[in-house]
């Protein structure tokens, strides 16, 4: 018996300008919704200003959940959209 751990995959991306990396990195997790963690996010510098862009990308990690199957094709197969096998362990 196989035991799989799921979680969804779902991302988000929001865009900020700030002054320094700290200002732009407070305003990404301000705007982080619940269940997300900020991920990634790249920033630039505008040509002849000092104003920072970032992208932030956010990602879900709440709602991890188990599955259990035979095998790992039948496990594999009860992986609903949306949703990533993030761990798989023998019972």
């Amino acid at each position: 018996m196989l035991v799989g751990t799921i979680r969804p995959v779902e991302t988000r991306t929001a865009t900020v300008e700030a002054h320094s990396l700290a200002e732009a990195h407070e305003m990404l997790e301000a705007q982080c919704p619940e269940g997300f963690d900020l991920a990634n996010a790249p920033v630039q510098m505008g040509k002849g200003t000092t104003l920072l862009t970032a992208v932030g990308t956010h990602v879900r990690r709440d709602g991890v959940r188990e599955i259990e199957a035979a095998d790992r094709a039948s496990l594999d197969a009860q992986v609903p959209d949306g949703w990533g096998l993030i761990a798989v362990r023998a019972r």
